[in-house]
């Protein structure tokens, strides 16, 4: 695995109700975002022993280091909460790929061109959970597209002047 692993602290549950919550980002890994988002969309929303088996037998080069860094969050999990025997009962709740730094290079061409070369990398970031439904940033919001909008109150005619 090419990058850095970085693991974040996320906040310690207060209620013993509260859903496990733990998450594990790699950074900087030679990957473009576009072909890490296609892998990583096979495993979002999934349980963890079935995202890790599909990263296990995944063709794509990538495959290894998110088999690696699902691992890790599933460890950060085990940690938080020692009572949690195996990764049967987390889902991948969250599951996101962004772009890192992107390195420059150029190829020569000819009469004397230079032609940049872009080598981009990524950050990808997965979070697990206990609770299948857990939202980190919140719920969507439902719009109710036959809800009635409510009536307009009519302008009142001043009584008086004349306009």
């Amino acid at each position: 695995m090419i990058g850095e692993l970085h693991v974040a602290n996320t906040p310690k549950a207060t209620n013993p109700t509260d859903a496990i919550v733990a998450q594990a980002v790699l950074r900087n890994t030679r990957v473009t975002p576009q072909k890490a988002r296609r892998v990583v969309n096979l495993i979002r929303g999934e349980r963890v022993d079935v995202a890790l088996t599909t990263l296990k037998f995944a063709p794509q080069e990538v495959g290894e280091d998110l088999f690696t860094l699902l691992n890790s969050a599933v460890n950060n999990a085990k940690q938080k909460n020692p009572s949690l025997r195996d990764s049967s009962s987390l889902w991948v709740v969250e599951a996101l790929v962004d772009e890192g730094a992107t390195m420059k290079r150029f190829r020569p061409r000819a009469q004397g061109r230079g032609f940049q070369i872009l080598k981009r990398t990524s950050q990808i970031t997965l979070v697990v959970s206990d609770d299948r439904g857990y939202r980190p940033h919140g719920g969507r919001k439902v719009v109710n597209a036959k809800a009635k909008a409510p009536a307009i109150a009519k302008p009142v005619k001043s009584e008086g002047k004349a306009e």
